[in-house]
């Protein structure tokens, strides 16, 4: 398939910016569902010794990806402890 490729690069020199983008979107892809798979989870993998994880959370932890307009040092807790 990559002998393809730079065949047809080699024939369509148009061709190379869009074999670019398209090798740079899925590289760009897979590092992202690994960064998901490996990454400071939130979600709950393991049932049985955290059944519960949003009750450790505490409220100042940013936990989106991008935080435009949150300043999350400043936020109160407004929850009861259990």
């Amino acid at each position: 398939m990559i002998r393809t490729m730079i065949q047809h690069a080699r024939k369509h020199p148009g061709l190379i910016p869009q074999f670019f983008f398209i090798t740079l979107g899925t590289t760009g892809a897979a590092l992202y569902l690994i960064r998901l798979a490996r990454g400071p989870h939130v979600i709950l993998w393991d049932k049985k010794n955290n059944p519960e994880p949003w009750n450790k959370l505490d409220p100042t932890y940013q936990y989106k990806f991008v935080a435009v307009n949150t300043d999350y040092k400043s936020l109160k807790k407004e929850r009861p402890d259990f």
